[in-house]
């Protein structure tokens, strides 16, 4: 798995966490040049988490079922309770976030096309 990006497992709190660093080397330079196309796009995780609800509700719903996200300045975290299908739920989360990051043309065009229905921080 990429550097960026953990799925951690808490059985105290019986949930799933996808962990997303964004200020790791390649999704931080992804994000300065979001930020060069598109001003309100500055990518903290208040922004990824904004910029990830708009892709995964229009793209990926069913990711977005039982999830619960929590950005801070440096990071973007999703949660689920632990049970099978959001196991599967955060396993396709991470996917999605991995494929977006190493094709990263495709956040290109969409801050390009459709930046403007984005809610950002």
């Amino acid at each position: 798995m990429e550097s960026y990006i953990k799925l951690l497992k808490h059985k105290d709190s019986n949930t799933i966490v996808v962990s997303f660093q964004n200020e790791n080397d390649k999704p931080f330079r992804i994000g300065e040049r979001m930020n060069e196309i598109h001003p309100e796009a500055y990518m903290n995780g208040y922004n990824w988490d904004a910029f990830l609800n708009y892709y995964l509700s229009k793209y990926y719903p069913d990711i977005l079922t039982n999830m619960e996200s929590d950005p801070e300045a440096g990071s973007y975290a999703a949660y689920y309770r632990a049970t099978d299908e959001n196991q599967k739920r955060a396993e396709e989360l991470i996917k999605v976030i991995i494929n977006l990051i190493e094709n990263e043309d495709k956040i290109y065009n969409i801050l390009r096309n459709e930046a403007g229905n984005i809610e950002w921080d």
